[in-house]
């Protein structure tokens, strides 16, 4: 089970896959950008016009807002899919609407059926109901029989309307960039390639834009649990999917039957922190990579024992003469080869594609890494892109408190270096998506967990999206996190073995949570 997700951890305008931390409701950085450097709301037709009417804070529930009764209709014979309306503004319960859409798993065993069990894979940006339609694949059998799985689309995400849209076409904004300008020419164009990303999605998206935080998604689980007649719920959230859940446990504690959190991120780290996290797991993975590449022989880019050194001399020559791709399509550069590399890390199940891509890139062929850069952003076999990235980018705006200049972006890159040589290479610029968007009118709330009662928190000691010291982070915070260790290099760490599916069926099923340090090696 992966919980993929986007996040800001590079530099320069490319994103790597990995969960987002940039969620910091309290930080400690006061920096802003220049009020010239921000699109403002209300200012541009191409903005948002009068989307910040009112806010809800942030410790109140939901409950101006009636759902009506869910209206199931069948998927199959084991799935039932619905739609829920929501409040765009809980501030405004009567104005305009998410249509959120819904799948239902049904349990495998109604008479010992304890309820609906809350899913997400993470994001933000990705839609949750493919977690209800392939449950069967997830999920242990002891919880198929016992609980009803409702997977639901995120508002703004997947199938739910309005969906988030800025771009068609990923290719300018992502595969042909160059994170390591080499003149202020160039740099001034990562700066108004962040500019025109920022500009079309608030062009795009102004009635939504400032309410598609994860505030208002916990608001949302509250409304499904409402819409769906039950007092408490249980809820199992991958990746950000757990930030989703540590929220929601905050703002309605006592909703919470239980809740398991896989792969966490640090709850109480400002964007720079998260970032620097971020990297120092990927950076991690990809030398634990190398290093076994180097002592196997059978390994595709061995390169007679020294991949590393092989490493850096195809990402330098990647840089000062990328080598052909797809038809159509941009040449491989450096950037592209570090988000696959992204991409890869997230299992070692991976690793064998991308030795062999790398080795190919060396013979001059960059099609396995452009693969591996497409899978990352999603993109489809006719060209096509969901909207992962597009949602993704907002969400993790409007859950940051601070914006920070171009100038003070690009001064962070140092201390990105620092942590992930290989990953931001020297002279990297920084990365400016949300210095163009408007203030957050409602930063991710800080996480508590206060009168929850025991929330499980899985940690993957070889996560390089949400690391093993995040995950330790998220349950400390919680006024009463239980950690789960999971030994394995991978991110999130549910299914790995038959411990912690014991673990996690004993909680959410009988109630019996795992002592705090608990191992599963």
């Amino acid at each position: 089970m992966s919980g993929r997700t986007f996040s800001l951890v590079a530099a320069a305008v490319i994103t790597f896959a990995a969960c987002s931390s940039t969620n910091s409701g309290v930080t400690d950085r006061a920096s802003r950008p220049n009020e010239s450097d921000q699109i403002a709301v209300g200012s541009d037709p191409l903005t948002t016009e009068g989307a910040s009417s009112g806010t809800v804070s942030p410790s109140d529930a939901a409950t101006g807002f009636d759902p009506a009764p869910v209206e199931w209709g069948e998927f199959n014979d084991a799935v039932d899919v619905a739609t829920i309306d929501v409040p765009v503004d809980y501030a405004k319960p009567n104005g305009p609407r998410f249509e959120l859409f819904v799948a239902r798993f049904n349990a495998l065993d109604p008479q010992q059926r304890i309820g609906s069990l809350l899913v997400n894979p993470g994001g933000p940006g990705f839609g949750g109901s493919d977690l209800a339609l392939y449950a069967a694949q997830i999920y242990d059998r002891s919880l198929l029989e016992r609980f009803d799985i409702i997977g639901w689309d995120p508002r703004g995400t997947g199938q739910s309307t309005p969906p988030i849209d800025c771009i068609d076409d990923y290719d300018p904004y992502f595969t042909e960039i160059d994170s390591t300008p080499e003149s202020d020419a160039e740099h001034d164009v990562l700066v108004e390639t962040a500019k025109d990303f920022a500009r079309q999605c608030l062009g795009k998206n102004h009635d939504i834009i400032q309410h598609v935080g994860t505030n208002d998604s916990a608001r949302d689980m509250d409304t499904i649990r409402r819409a769906l007649g039950e007092d408490q719920i249980s809820y199992f959230g991958f990746s950000y999917g757990s930030e989703l859940g540590a929220a929601w446990a905050t703002l309605f504690p006592a909703t919470v039957r239980a809740a398991v959190l896989d792969g966490a991120s640090d709850p109480e780290a400002d964007a720079l922190e998260s970032e620097l996290q971020q990297l120092a797991g990927f950076e991690a993975s990809l030398a634990t990579f190398l290093a076994r590449c180097s002592d196997d022989s059978d390994c595709a880019f061995h390169n007679g024992g020294d991949a590393e050194g092989a490493f850096d001399a195809l990402m330098t020559e990647l840089d000062r003469r990328p080598v052909d791709s797809a038809p159509d399509r941009p040449p491989v550069n450096r950037d592209v080869a570090l988000t696959a590399v992204a991409q890869a890390m997230y299992s070692e199940t991976f690793w064998p594609a991308l030795a062999e891509s790398l080795a190919d890139a060396q013979s001059g062929d960059g099609r396995g890494l452009l693969a591996l850069n497409d899978s990352y952003y999603q993109r489809a076999p006719d060209g096509s892109y969901g909207n992962e990235l597009e949602a993704f980018q907002a969400i993790s705006c409007a859950d940051i408190a601070e914006r920070t200049s171009v100038e003070e972006t690009d001064a962070e890159s140092a201390q990105l270096t620092a942590v992930a040589p290989r990953l931001v290479p020297q002279g990297s610029a920084g990365g400016y998506w949300c210095t163009f968007f408007p203030t957050s009118i409602s930063p991710r709330v800080g996480i508590t967990g206060v009168g929850a009662g025991p929330i499980v928190v899985i940690g993957t000691t070889g996560d390089p999206a949400t690391p093993f010291e995040s995950t330790v982070r998220m349950a400390d915070v919680l006024e009463d996190g239980r950690l789960v260790t999971v030994d394995a290099d991978q991110h999130t760490g549910y299914g790995v073995n038959q411990c912690v599916i014991d673990v996690v069926n004993d909680y959410l099923i009988d109630l019996k949570p795992p002592a705090d340090g608990t191992e599963c090696r």
